[in-house]
C-alpha cells in the first residue's frame, strides 16, 4: 500500500449484520474505491449504501486504525462487543458529543463486564437494580457516576435493544445540591497576573471575560469574534446550541496583539502544531496558574465561568440576561448564583449584630 494515498478516505469502526466492520467514507465526486480494492478485500452494504472492511487487527493496522477508542471493549465476549459497538454507532448517528460517547462507552464496558456470562437480552431489571446497588454500596461510586451509568444502560436498552421500560422502575440517586465555586476579583487578578505565557494569559482572560466553558474556548474560531458589534458567536456549545456573548472592551487590544504575535490560522487558540488546543491543556494552564497564585481553594477552570456570572450579578446585571450569556436552558440553573453572590449576602444582618 506504499503508493496508496489513504488521506482521501476516512475509516470508522461500526457494526453491520452482527459483525464488527470498518466503514469507508470518501468524496465520491473526487475519488474512487478502486485504488483500495487493489490492496484490501472490500465489501458493499446495500442497506447502508457504504463500502466497508472486516474489522480485525491486521486491517486496522493497514488503514491506520491501530489505536482503539475503547480498547477495554475488546476483552468483552463477542456478542457483548457487537452490542457495545452498535450502541456507540447509534450515539454517533444521534449526534451525541464525543465526550458523551466516551462517558457512555466507559460506563457500558463496566456494566457488560459484570454480566459477561449472560446474554444482554436475558439480563433482568432486578439484576440491573442489584448491580447499581453494588456500585453504590461496594464500589462507593458518586451519585453523578451512578446517574451517568444509568443513562448509558438506559440508552442501550431503549435505543439498541428497543426495550424502553427496563430502567423506568429503578429510582435514581438524589444528586447533591452543591453551590458553584466562585473566585473573588482579587483571586482572578492574581491568577491572570502570575500566568507568564502571553497566550496562556489570554486564554484565561477570554474564559473569564466571556463566561465560557473550557470546550467553548478551544473551539472558538477567529471568525466568531465581531469587534464592530463587540460580540462573540459561540457555536455548537453544550446541547448543540449557539449563543451570543460579550466581547469585553478591555480584551480587544490584547487579542489584537496576541493575533499579531501568534498568527493563528483557524482557531483563536492553537497549539504549536497549528491545531486546536485540547481541553486538557487549558485545564493544566489554569491549574499551574492557581498554584502560583497561592490560592487554597479547590477549584477548576470552570470556576472562571461561575465567577463571571456571579460578578455580573453583583454588578446589577439582570438575571435573565446572564442566563442568555451563559446559555442556560432553565433560569433555575442561573438562580444558583444568587446563593453565592456577595452583594445579596451583605444585605442580610445577623441577629448577633443587634445584641
Amino acid at each position: 500500500m506504499k503508493n496508496l494515498n489513504l488521506s482521501h478516505y476516512r475509516f470508522e469502526s461500526g457494526v453491520h449484520k452482527n459483525e464488527k466492520v470498518i466503514w469507508i467514507y470518501f468524496d465520491y465526486a473526487k475519488h474512487s474505491i478502486h485504488p483500495l480494492k487493489e490492496h484490501l478485500k472490500i465489501y458493499y452494504s446495500k442497506t447502508q449504501k457504504l463500502w466497508y472492511l472486516k474489522d480485525n487487527s491486521m486491517t486496522r493496522k493497514r488503514v491506520g486504525l491501530d489505536v482503539l477508542e475503547f480498547p477495554e471493549a475488546e476483552k468483552l465476549p463477542l456478542n457483548h462487543q457487537l452490542k457495545f459497538y452498535e450502541t456507540i454507532q447509534q450515539l454517533k448517528l444521534k449526534g451525541y458529543s464525543p465526550n458523551t460517547r466516551r462517558t457512555y462507552g466507559s460506563e457500558l464496558i463496566s456494566f457488560l463486564k459484570m454480566f459477561s456470562k449472560y446474554a444482554i437480552e436475558d439480563i433482568t431489571t432486578d439484576q440491573i437494580r442489584r448491580y447499581l446497588i453494588y456500585c453504590m454500596e461496594e464500589l462507593k461510586l458518586s451519585e453523578f457516576t451512578i446517574n451517568s451509568r444509568m443513562n448509558a444502560i438506559k440508552f442501550l436498552y431503549e435505543k439498541v435493544l428497543l426495550r424502553p421500560r427496563v430502567i423506568y422502575d429503578i429510582p435514581r440517586p438524589k444528586k447533591p445540591d452543591t453551590l458553584p465555586k466562585v473566585l473573588s476579583i482579587f483571586e482572578i487578578r492574581q491568577i491572570i497576573e502570575r500566568t507568564e505565557n502571553p497566550k496562556h494569559q489570554m486564554i484565561l482572560k477570554t474564559i473569564y471575560g466571556m463566561g465560557l466553558r473550557v470546550s467553548e474556548v478551544v473551539n472558538l474560531r477567529i471568525g466568531d469574534l465581531d469587534s464592530e458589534r463587540m460580540q462573540v458567536h459561540i457555536k455548537g456549545a453544550k446541547g448543540k446550541k449557539d449563543r451570543i456573548t460579550i466581547l469585553p472592551e478591555s480584551l480587544l487590544d490584547g487579542l489584537r496583539m496576541y493575533y499579531m504575535q501568534y498568527k493563528p490560522k483557524e482557531f483563536l487558540f492553537e497549539n504549536r502544531f497549528g491545531e486546536k488546543m485540547s481541553t486538557r491543556t487549558v485545564q493544566m494552564i489554569f491549574k499551574r496558574a492557581l498554584l502560583k497564585s497561592n490560592s487554597r481553594k479547590k477549584v477548576s477552570v470552570h470556576s472562571l465561568r461561575h465567577s463571571f456570572a456571579t460578578h455580573l450579578l453583583e454588578n446589577g446585571t439582570d438575571l435573565a440576561l446572564i442566563q442568555q450569556l451563559l446559555g442556560h436552558n432553565n433560569i433555575k440553573t442561573t438562580l444558583s448564583y444568587t446563593h453565592v453572590s456577595k452583594k445579596s449576602l451583605l444585605k442580610i444582618k445577623s441577629p448577633l449584630d443587634q445584641i
